[in-house]
């Protein structure tokens, strides 16, 4: 059920996209106490990451971000082009459920930054707010930067999350004037319990029965939070033996957290000694004889 499916309208030049994931989404919120209300706008984002993510054409990925002075100060969700998730959400206050989605990101801007891994390159840019939903604004973004109108349908329960996307490709129109509006309006009959419930072909099939629908292989999603203790090692490196012994005296131990895949990396002064010892050895068998 951690799956995403592309599929086509042949006869009418209209493209899209339904995903449904369940046990990637539980990784990702697992242990956070993440209140109903956020949940859902988390969910949104992870939805919508997933997929543009699932749209490139290269390596890389794709990072979905809102930063405001609201409630939440950051909503982050990153999806890989081989469709591997992680996200985070942060607060600033208590929530409460009464709370808009509008009233939780205050000003917050949305940010999309596109990482192409084989040229080296970002691409960003923001994406107009509306008051109403994400989903929404989102509807508006794909529209404008693609200038492909898109229309979204986005669910959610306690376990799972699910949505379809349509978007009306070029000269759909000269094909089949109603083409468009039937399809929007076929979609629009969906409910929430479909949506959370049905798989891609089955819901696809009870939608669109009546249409030409070419469905494409379905693509897997998962969560990919690892601990790369490694690379904790090198930041360690980089403060210095001097400042890590200080904080190993102050504080009995140096603990990182990463906040994105919530985990924590404990170093007792036994760790700290041999991560700078292997430093101080290379040194020594680096340094040039005396003549």
């Amino acid at each position: 059920m951690n799956t995403i499916q592309r599929f086509l309208f042949k006869d009418l030049n209209i493209r899209g996209q339904h995903l449904k994931i369940n046990q990637a989404w539980q990784e990702l919120i697992k242990d956070r106490g993440y209140p109903c209300v956020l949940k859902k706008l988390l969910g949104e984002l992870t939805i919508l990451s997933i997929m543009l993510a699932n749209g490139m054409k290269h390596t890389g990925k794709i990072t979905l971000q809102v930063q405001g002075q609201g409630p939440v100060n950051l909503l982050v969700v990153e999806v890989t082009h081989e469709l591997k998730l992680r996200g985070v959400a942060k607060t600033n206050q208590k929530i409460t459920q009464q709370i808009t989605a509008d009233q939780l990101l205050g000003n917050g801007k949305i940010l999309v930054t596109l990482e192409n891994t084989q040229t080296d390159t970002l691409f960003q840019s923001y994406v107009e707010r509306t008051e109403s939903s994400l989903i929404e604004s989102f509807e508006n973004f794909f529209s404008q930067s693609e200038q492909l109108p898109t229309k979204l349908w986005i669910a959610s329960d306690e376990l799972s999350l699910s949505g379809v996307m349509i978007q009306k490709l070029p000269d759909s129109n000269s094909i089949d004037p109603d083409g468009w509006n039937r399809i929007t309006s076929l979609t629009t009959t969906i409910t929430n319990e479909e949506l959370c419930n049905l798989e891609s072909k089955e819901l696809l099939h009870r939608l669109f029965h009546e249409e030409v629908l070419e469905i494409f292989e379905s693509l897997k999603i998962k969560y990919h939070c690892p601990q790369d203790k490694k690379k904790i090692e090198n930041m360690i490196l980089a403060l210095g033996e001097e400042e890590a012994k200080k904080i190993l005296e102050e504080q009995g131990e140096i603990v990182i957290h990463n906040d994105i895949c919530n985990f924590h990396l404990r170093f007792t002064k036994e760790d700290i000694t041999r991560i700078f010892k292997k430093i101080n050895i290379a040194n020594i068998c680096t340094c040039p004889k005396s003549l």
